[in-house]
């Protein structure tokens, strides 16, 4: 339902949100990109949620803002204002110096009151809010030099097979802008310090094994044309882009979570999906198990060391 002030009500669960300007471009059109409004964000972001929230629930989010379009500027928001609605969850955690309030979404209605916010992309932590300390997911972000997405397409399967070999499931998410990320569930158990330790040797092995192709170089001007392995997300109070959400370029391009198998299309590449089928991919149940029982670290730990002599 609409009201004569440009605003609109939607319903979201037991509630309704009202969304304001819902008829404002956010995704101005041009070229080979279609043009989405602030509807079409609140739209999508509702009908996809029953997929996305079991990414979000209890989780600290940082949002990124667009409330004059991707062309406009940019606000990255930790602190929730006091604004807010009183039903969204906040989580306060340490920070240097202080503490922050960061919103939660646990359901519809807080995702169409942020996209309400323009709040484009969903960042996530890799822990939850009653550990905030202990991550229950581990991400490598595969970031090509340019726009090799084979490279990237490469990469992921080196990756894929030595996640294997260390008998670690791993799941595979485009990232809606340039590259794609790995993700492995973990059982919650180990700290970030371990949990980077080990993704930085993982990432080491590999780009040891293939030193012309990858790298874990953090500088930009040492890595050349080889792919860049980074693994910097897996620390405290760093987040990484939440599967299903929006990315602020032309197109709306989705973060969209995939099966192995569809490595392989020749027709996947970083953009693949968009708010405007997004959904129908996420209807597949692509991760379908994989990241409902975490893993220990230990067992993968040993069989990586031994690897490594």
């Amino acid at each position: 339902m609409s009201g004569g002030d440009g605003t609109r009500g939607v319903r979201a669960g037991r509630r309704t949100v009202e969304v304001h300007r819902p008829d404002k471009v956010l995704f101005p059109g041009g070229g080979d990109a279609k043009e989405y409004t602030k509807a079409d964000l609140v739209d999508y972001y509702r009908a996809v949620a029953p997929f996305m929230l079991p990414h979000l629930r209890g989780r600290p989010l940082m949002l990124e803002r667009h409330p004059d379009g991707i062309d406009g500027p940019t606000f990255m928001q930790k602190n929730t204002p006091e604004h807010y609605p009183e039903w969204i969850p906040r989580v306060e955690v340490a920070k240097e110096g202080g503490t922050v309030r960061h919103a939660v979404c646990d359901d519809t209605a807080t995702l169409v009151y942020l996209a309400d916010q323009a709040s484009i992309t969903l960042h996530r932590w890799l822990s939850r809010s009653d550990r905030v300390d202990h991550p229950d997911r581990l991400v490598f972000d595969l970031d090509p030099s340019g726009n090799d997405f084979e490279a990237v397409r490469e990469a992921a399967r080196l990756l894929g097979e030595l996640l294997d070999e260390l008998e670690l499931p791993s799941a595979l998410m485009t990232t809606g802008s340039r590259g794609l990320h790995v993700i492995v569930p973990l059982n919650g158990r180990h700290d970030f310090d371990e949990v980077r330790a080990f993704a930085r040797d993982v990432a080491g092995t590999l780009a040891d094994a293939h030193p012309g192709r990858l790298t874990t170089a953090a500088r930009k001007k040492e890595r050349g044309e080889r792919l860049y392995l980074d693994i910097q997300r897996n620390a405290y109070a760093q987040t990484a882009v939440a599967p299903y959400t929006v990315r602020p370029r032309p197109g709306a391009p989705v973060a969209t979570p995939i099966t192995w198998d569809q490595l392989d299309d020749p027709e996947l590449h970083a953009r693949r999906w968009t708010l405007a089928d997004a959904v129908e991919q996420a209807r597949t149940n692509p991760w379908s198990g994989l990241l409902s029982r975490g893993r220990a670290l230990g067992p993968a730990r040993r069989r990586l060391d031994a690897r490594r002599g």
